[in-house]
């Protein structure tokens, strides 16, 4: 008789600034404090706020930074990240996004070609290639035009950093039933199918749309959605205009697309709930949040029929985890159906933490209210 191997321990370690209380933590030049983050000072037209190093205790294979932040037009952020070793910057940095709430003065961007012997960008992620580093920093800009009356106000900037990972690393074992099995959470269904066509200009339509449909579907569940006077420039109005205005506002010129991880959560953090990018080592981890009643916005790509229930093929995909069966399969809010209620999905435990775990290294955006306390982490903290 033989018995599965023990699951690997996977390095996985977040940290979040919130300013201004983390202030003091950091280093800022031309800002201030004000009730509702960092504002640059009087009528300076930059300002910086760098956080301290944050050591992990690990070798860092990646990066994501994210963050919120208000932006009136006109008026934007650039945010920066590098590597550290042995209490020195051991990358330069390098620019992850140049970032704008509106489109209409300023191109909301990656900026991908960044490249040198330590590291590399590859759209919001910083990807480690030939440094030693256990630790990253991060820099954001607050920038607006001469004689602007208003300017950007910083809320957060945090990231996640994981270490390298081996085929078996995703694996966590036979699932033992938690508070989460038998409970799902009541997020509405939307489908990004519905939108095929429409506004192609922001990443070819709806089809593409999975990240912001699945943003909207948990605003929506937080009853924080933007108000209708928000998406009244969305003509004709057609089946759900919020979408098609997260689309708009969460596109990523560079990437041409609207599934940047960290543009989907800093739109979502302009609509009152704090919002962030972390990585996730298990479903187990991910039923502490539905127990917590937080739904998960989660990562996987896969082929069609690998995951029974999901029969398509894709190279990475969004889908809302909002609870869990009896058994501890997980139920899904999938916007690619060809109509809402075709969205509620449920799929086989196994396949399923498979490609998430494979696909995206775990990704999982995190969206809830300040009122509503996140599950206690982990020891080594990945929220």
């Amino acid at each position: 008789m033989t018995t599965a191997a023990p699951p690997t321990r996977r390095d996985i370690a977040y940290r979040g600034f919130h300013l201004p209380a983390d202030t003091t933590s950091g280093s800022g030049d031309g800002l201030l404090a004000s009730g509702r983050g960092l504002a640059l000072d009087g009528v300076a037209e930059r300002g910086t706020w760098t956080s301290p190093p944050v050591p992990v205790g690990f070798a860092v294979a990646e990066v994501v930074p994210s963050w919120t932040a208000d932006t009136p037009d006109g008026c934007w952020i650039e945010v920066d990240l590098r590597g550290w070793h042995d209490d020195a910057p051991r990358t330069d940095w390098y620019r992850l996004a140049r970032w704008a709430a509106g489109d209409h003065t300023v191109r909301r961007t990656s900026l991908p070609g960044q490249r040198d012997s330590a590291a590399r960008v590859d759209t919001d992620t910083l990807i480690v290639t030939g440094a030693t580093v256990t630790g990253w920093q991060a820099r954001v800009t607050l920038c607006r035009p001469a004689g602007s009356p208003t300017g950007p106000v910083l809320r957060s900037i945090g990231a996640v950093a994981t270490g390298p990972t081996t085929a078996d690393h995703w694996y966590a074992g036979k699932p033992v039933p938690s508070a989460a099995w038998g409970r799902v959470l009541d997020v509405p269904r939307y489908s990004q199918r519905l939108h095929a066509g429409q506004y192609p200009q922001w990443g070819g339509g709806g089809d593409s749309w999975c990240s912001p449909t699945c943003t909207s579907m948990v605003l929506a569940y937080w009853g924080a959605e933007p108000t209708p006077d928000r998406y009244a420039w969305v003509e004709p109005s057609g089946p759900r205009p919020v979408v098609v205005h997260a689309a708009r506002h969460c596109y990523d010129h560079a990437y041409a697309g609207a599934g940047n991880w960290p543009f989907n959560t800093a739109y979502a953090g302009l609509h009152g709930v704090d919002a962030f990018v972390t990585r996730l080592r298990s479903l187990v981890e991910a039923e502490a949040f539905v127990a917590a009643g937080i739904p998960l916005i989660v990562s996987a790509a896969f082929r069609a029929d690998e995951v029974p229930g999901l029969g398509y093929d894709t190279g990475g995909h969004l889908m809302v985890l909002v609870g869990f069966t009896a058994d501890g399969d997980p139920v899904l809010n999938d916007p690619y159906a060809p109509d809402d209620d075709a969205v509620r999905r449920t799929v086989p435990r196994h396949g399923f933490e498979a490609v998430w775990q494979r696909g995206s290294g775990g990704v999982a955006y995190v969206l809830r209210p300040a009122s509503v306390p996140l599950p206690p982490p982990p020891t080594q903290a990945n929220w």
